[in-house]
């Protein structure tokens, strides 16, 4: 253990680009390798992780000075081989059978791969830099406005919902809208999406939160104050039965539980929203009515039949918004890797044809048919004579 000690310490001397352990010593080690590599964000320097396994890649970012404690973790017990690369040196370390170290070392010109590794970082909409209370109080940006490193994905997961709205509202100029939030929670979302339409898009919105808990609300129109948010409120209420007279522009469901989405598709349908962005969340009703004779391979084991019915009442959501004229589109918005809560559904009013219609609707009826489903959104719908 001290060789080994010795020889990370003569590699960690030097700033490094890059390193790689692999090699793993058995079959049940988890990770078949794990990347550090240097990278910089706002003059803040500090390695990102990568660790592989047989189908997935796990992220997370680490303080410069803990780099040497972080490979000593990994590659002391599980790893036989370590690669290492800094602007002068390239290192290249072998752990025998009998635990004896090797270390090699030779002079090399690898300021290409530190430029590689050092490129500018994604152009985000929610920049480092900017004082963003929501974010602060969530402890992902520091007072400073400078992202906290164990919450970096955190704020990746938030710039990339912010960046699906981003996509459909620079299609035109808007310069008021009305939005709703149904089943908002804690809203820290809500603040931070008040925020880009003020702040940013200089929109003057009106938007409203609403959720059944009245703490939850109370402390959410104190935060609201709090932040100057003049046009954000947020008001006790069910999704399902909520009633609002005024014109609405944009509709969000952020995990609203189970049919608590359909009932607020539904109501945006109804008030004829321009757009809606919903998270679905807990989609256990095609899961209780799932059956089919002739596929029953999707219902014979129950993690797959319950993935497939989430999958498959998403589709229906989706159908069902094109048949009644939304141009939709089910996007992931988080990595599989952090939740599998990560279909986002975005629509927009459009001119969808009628074949198109027509097929969404018969798209719909064949899988009703086929598994014995009775969709919530569906029977709403027909209710109405929408469909």
């Amino acid at each position: 253990m001290e060789e080994l000690k010795k020889s990370v310490n003569e590699i960690t001397e030097q700033e490094i680009i890059k390193l790689v352990i692999s090699n793993k010593k058995n079959k049940d080690v988890e990770y078949n390798k794990i990347n550090f590599t240097l990278k910089e964000n706002n003059k803040k320097q500090y390695y990102q992780v990568e660790k592989y396994t047989d189908k997935q890649v796990f992220h997370e970012n680490i303080d410069m000075d803990i780099l040497k404690e972080k490979i000593l973790e990994y590659i002391k017990e599980d790893y036989k081989q370590l690669s290492a690369w800094s602007n002068t040196t390239t290192f290249d370390l072998k752990i025998s059978k009998k635990g004896k170290v090797f270390l090699g070392k030779k002079k090399s010109d690898n300021t290409k791969l530190a430029n590689k590794s050092h490129n500018k970082e994604k152009n985000y909409i929610l920049k480092e830099g900017m004082i963003i209370e929501p974010l602060i109080d969530l402890g992902i940006f520091t007072k400073e406005g400078n992202v906290v490193s164990s919450k970096y994905d955190k704020y990746k997961q938030i710039n990339r919902f912010v960046e699906i709205i981003d996509d459909e509202i620079k299609k035109n100029e808007y310069k008021e809208l009305t939005i709703l939030d149904f089943g908002c929670g804690k809203s820290y979302l809500t603040f931070v999406l008040y925020y880009y339409f003020v702040e940013i898009k200089k929109i003057n919105v009106k938007m409203i939160g609403l959720d059944l808990k009245p703490d939850v609300i109370k402390k959410c129109n104190d935060i609201a104050k709090r932040y100057n948010y003049e046009n954000l409120r947020f008001e006790l209420g069910d999704i399902n039965g909520f009633k609002y007279n005024n014109k609405v522009d944009i509709v969000m469901t952020l995990h609203a539980c189970d049919t608590a989405t359909d009932y607020a598709l539904y109501n945006a349908i109804k008030w004829n929203t321009k757009m809606i962005f919903s998270v679905p969340c807990c989609q256990h009703e095609f899961n209780s009515q799932m059956k089919s004779d002739s596929l029953s391979i999707l219902t014979k084991y129950g993690i797959v039949q319950e993935r497939v019915a989430a999958l498959m009442t998403d589709a229906v959501r989706a159908n069902l918004l094109e048949y009644l004229g939304y141009k939709t589109q089910l996007l992931e918005f988080i990595d599989i890797s952090h939740s599998p809560k990560n279909i986002l559904i975005r629509a927009a009013k459009a001119n969808v044809s009628k074949e198109r219609k027509e097929k969404a609707l018969n798209e719909v009826n064949s899988l009703i048919e086929k598994f014995n489903f009775n969709p919530t959104l569906f029977n709403l719908l027909k209710q109405d004579n929408l469909i």
